[in-house]
C-alpha cells in the first residue's frame, strides 16, 4: 500500500497557524488533503500534527489522525524527516505491506495531483530512495554574489563572470512540495539530495515557499493568475 504524510505542526511563529489559516477559500492544509485524495493513489492520507485544532480539521477534510506526534518531535528544531520516519514506522507496525510513503507539506497549494503521479512514476523508474519536487533557480546561481563587509561585492564564483549565462548548467532547489521515499529510506533517515534520489521538476511559477506574510501575498496573486488562467 502507499500512504500520504502530511507534517502539520502547531508551532509556526513566522506565520501564525499557517497550516489552518484560509487560503484561497479553505484552510491551507485542505489543499494538500485534496491533492492527495485526487490522485487516487494513497490507501491512506495521514496528518501528522501535535494540535488538537489542526487534527480536528484535517479530519473534517478528509485525512485520518490516527496518532498525535509525540512532543519530543513537535519543536522547531526537528526535521521533517524525523516526522516521516516516526509516521512510517507506525504505519508499518499497522500495514502489511508499505511499499511507498510520500511526505506532502501541509503549505503547498499548486501541486496537483498530476505532480504526485509523476513522482511516484519517477521512484518506481529504478531503485530510487527518493523522488522528490524541484524547481530552477530563477536567476544562474554561477554568477551570483553576496555584499562584503565594506559595502562591495564578492561573486560566489568568479570563475563564472565571462561565462555566458546561456553555457551555465541547470541548477534547481527543493521545490517544497511533496517527496515520496520508500519505508526503509525514510526510517533509515537516508539523505534525500544525494545521488540516490531523482527530481520531479515543475514550472517556477507554481512554486513558493510560504514561510513569511510577504510569501503568502506573494502565493496569493499566484493563485489569482491561476483563476484568471482558468
Amino acid at each position: 500500500m502507499k500512504i500520504a504524510v502530511i507534517p502539520a505542526r502547531g508551532g509556526s511563529k513566522r506565520i501564525p497557524r499557517k497550516n489552518i489559516r484560509e487560503f484561497c477559500g479553505k484552510p491551507m492544509i485542505a489543499h494538500s488533503i485534496l491533492a492527495a485524495q485526487n490522485c487516487g493513489l494513497f490507501d491512506q492520507v495521514i496528518v501528522s500534527t501535535d494540535d488538537s485544532e489542526i487534527a480536528e480539521i484535517a479530519k473534517k477534510w478528509g485525512a485520518d489522525v490516527p496518532f498525535i506526534r509525540p512532543p519530543e518531535l513537535s519543536d522547531d528544531f526537528v526535521g521533517t524527516t524525523d516526522v516521516v520516519a516516526h509516521a512510517s514506522k507506525w504505519a508499518m507496525e499497522h500495514h502489511l505491506d508499505v511499499e511507498a510513503v510520500c511526505c506532502i507539506y501541509a503549505t503547498a497549494p499548486f501541486m496537483t495531483p498530476d505532480d504526485l503521479g509523476r513522482g511516484l512514476d519517477a521512484l518506481n523508474s529504478h531503485d530510487w530512495a527518493y523522488a522528490f519536487s524541484v524547481t530552477e533557480f530563477a536567476a544562474p546561481i554561477f554568477r551570483s554574489f553576496k555584499a562584503g563587509l565594506a559595502g562591495g561585492v564578492e561573486m560566489f564564483f568568479p570563475e563564472y563572470f565571462s561565462t555566458r549565462s546561456q553555457d551555465l548548467p541547470l541548477a534547481f532547489h527543493d521545490a517544497g512540495q511533496f517527496y515520496w521515499g520508500r519505508p526503509s529510506s525514510w526510517c533509515e533517515k537516508k539523505q534525500i539530495f544525494s545521488p540516490e534520489s531523482t527530481p520531479v521538476i515543475i514550472p517556477r511559477w507554481r512554486v513558493q515557499d510560504i514561510d513569511t506574510e510577504d510569501d503568502w501575498i506573494r502565493a496569493e496573486l499566484i493563485a489569482s493568475a491561476m483563476t484568471l488562467r482558468k
